[in-house]
């Protein structure tokens, strides 16, 4: 399918494993993905500009891959939602084994032609030219339908017009439960944010003993409190300071590794003004006590 499923796949159908197309049209796509086997399923694709994407995970996960340094997996029971009115963005999908997914597209002016009557205001306007992203759980009225895709058996004459009705219905389910998050998706943002976010996380790494507050690590950094913070759980899968906290004990366990410092000296390095605190917190990771780190590498 032209612009949504790279053709030169080699894998789309076989004994244990399959890409249905269900419904294209010129505005809209219906389609389904299955992988019983035992191993990953891939296949290229795109958010194509201007165009709205709905990715359901039925059963099992999924990886979108956007970049080498870049991915996010949808678990099972998940939906995305995706809008860029930008520029395509090409991925690489890794379907798990044991793995169900629905992917749905249509056009903006398609969407807004169908709630003509009662607007999408995240979608209208000046917001036509924002991205947007929203991940939610499938309620189980939506998983219903979803479920249909895969286990209906109908005529070639018929097909056509069942596909459509679940358009719709697959549709007005999903608007009827809540609008989409408003807010961009940061992995969507140029590569000017995602640089200040990468300078955020060196910053951070060279002050690890005196680690500057939020606000002022967004102030170095050029962005915003929440551009900082929701950004950097997108591209390093942790907060900022629960990822400052783990890289602080890695670092002590290497410290410790060389056998050179005290529990409360390694403490006291990489910046813990109390060394019962690095105590827990070492615990909590490693499952061990930094003392008992010690005995039994002095084994």
């Amino acid at each position: 399918m032209e612009g949504i499923i790279d053709n030169t796949v080699e894998v789309k159908n076989t004994q244990v494993s399959s890409f249905r197309v269900l419904l294209e049209k010129e505005d809209l796509s219906l389609m389904t993905a299955e992988n019983s086997g035992e191993t990953v399923l891939t296949f290229a694709s795109s958010i194509r500009k201007s165009i709205i994407h709905f990715y359901f995970c039925l059963d099992g996960s999924a990886i979108f891959e956007f970049s080498p340094h870049y991915s996010r997996e949808i678990q099972k029971q998940r939906n995305y939602f995706f809008y860029n009115p930008e520029k395509d963005t090409p991925f690489q999908l890794n379907l798990a084994p044991n793995s169900r997914m629905a992917l749905l597209t249509i056009s903006l002016d398609s969407l807004h032609k169908l709630f003509l009557h009662d607007g999408l205001p995240f979608l209208t306007g000046e917001n036509a030219n924002r991205k947007f992203y929203d991940e939610r759980e499938i309620p189980s009225s939506l998983h219903l339908v979803l479920n249909q895709l895969f286990n209906v058996h109908l005529s070639e004459s018929a097909e056509k017009i069942y596909y459509q009705g679940k358009v719709l219905e697959l549709l007005s389910l999903y608007f009827s439960d809540k609008k989409p998050d408003t807010e961009s998706c940061p992995f969507l943002n140029d590569e000017e944010t995602v640089r200040k976010i990468k300078f955020a996380k060196g910053h951070l790494l060279k002050n690890i003993e005196t680690p500057p507050s939020l606000k002022e690590l967004a102030k170095a950094s050029g962005l915003n409190e929440y551009q900082l913070k929701v950004g950097f759980k997108e591209i390093y899968g942790d907060t900022v300071f629960g990822f400052l906290l783990s890289h602080r004990l890695d670092h002590a366990r290497v410290l410790l590794d060389a056998a050179k410092l005290q529990v409360n000296e390694v403490a006291y390095q990489i910046g813990y003004s109390n060394p019962s605190h690095f105590i827990a917190a070492f615990k909590k990771k490693f499952g061990i006590t930094p003392k008992k780190y010690l005995m039994n590498n002095a084994k």
